[in-house]
């Protein structure tokens, strides 16, 4: 059997068909047919059958697809060994959440500064696909929400900051001067969002998930910190790090919506492999994160401010998950 043979049947597994598998390797559905079926004679078992529009895995093919997944990593871990060797720089992977990226850009700074032998790149993220990113090597360390419960056996997580996420808009909005606003009036309003997917484990996405509602005016923007400013304009709703708005509410730009169920208190947590499989500057990150200085930069730094040393790669989803729930700002 052969790495790109494992790499496929993961993805069938994981993504629950054929064409799914072949999109996300970029290949022909027969090249990702031709490879399962050499598995499957290799072992002798079918690995998964047919049910309904769905595939099942047998047996042996649970035991394969968590095998294999654990084949694939340590074989990244192989890869990144060699390109980690004398006079080469290593590299880092770093996942985070949307509204996180936003934030912590100079904690990133701060602490590659004290390494000028370590290449940092920044994937953005939806919460509930951390885990698997950690398991599977595509991520060395993850910022944002704790990864679902069922991980922590795999997966060391600590908190690295409290926030609290508040509703505001502009002065004369409608709901401006109400006092405990239910949250399914909300649907009603406009909304102002940062980068296009709504992640229902944080965010705007979660005080939608924990409200029942979908509102159907939503605004996208580029980035958080644009829709807290469209917000000051007066164009709709907002939901917001409460620090993030402080000098426009004290100014009367913005005023915070008294809407039931806020502030949506939330845990930002640095992740990592356990069980000694993370890369040492992945650790050092981590206890970075939770350092004072670090809360410093997080709590005085610009809303919107990237990292000036790291490299932002584009993100490729490489399953669903289910999303576990989380919050954000103070």
């Amino acid at each position: 059997m052969t790495l790109a043979q494992l790499h496929s049947f993961v993805l069938v597994a994981r993504l629950g068909s054929v064409k799914a598998a072949a999109a996300e390797l970029g290949v022909t559905e027969p090249a990702v047919s031709v490879a399962v079926a050499a598995l499957r004679k290799e072992l002798g078992d079918e690995l998964f059958v047919r049910d309904g529009r769905a595939i099942r895995l047998t047996a042996g093919g649970r035991r394969l697809a968590a095998l294999a997944s654990e084949i694939l990593s340590l074989a990244e871990q192989a890869r990144r060994s060699v390109h980690d060797g004398p006079g080469r720089a290593r590299l880092m992977q770093v996942a985070v959440t949307n509204v996180v990226a936003e934030h912590v850009g100079p904690v990133i700074d701060a602490f590659t500064a004290r390494d000028p032998g370590l290449e940092v790149a920044i994937e953005t993220v939806a919460g509930g696909e951390t885990a698997e990113l950690l398991e599977h090597r595509r991520a060395d360390i993850v910022l944002g929400p704790a990864p679902v419960p069922e991980r922590a056996a795999t997966i060391a997580s600590v908190p690295f900051l409290r926030c609290r996420l508040i509703v505001v808009a502009a002065p004369d909005h409608p709901l401006a001067g109400r006092h405990d606003v239910p949250a399914g009036e909300l649907a009603d309003h406009r909304w102002l969002i940062g980068p296009p997917e709504l992640d229902p484990s944080t965010g705007t996405g979660l005080l939608f998930t924990r409200a029942g509602i979908a509102p159907p005016d939503l605004v996208t923007y580029n980035s958080h910190a644009a829709a807290v400013a469209a917000a000051v304009a007066g164009d709709g709703l907002v939901l917001t790090l409460a620090h993030t708005a402080s000098n426009e509410v004290r100014r009367r730009a913005l005023v915070r919506i008294d809407v039931r169920g806020t502030p949506i208190l939330e845990l930002w947590h640095a992740s990592t492999l356990g069980f000694g499989r993370a890369l040492p500057a992945a650790l050092a990150m981590q206890r970075f994160a939770t350092s004072p200085e670090a809360t410093q930069l997080i709590s005085t730094g610009r809303s919107g401010a990237s990292s000036s040393r790291a490299r932002t790669r584009p993100h490729v989803t490489l399953w669903s998950t289910v999303a576990a729930g989380g919050g954000t700002g103070d």
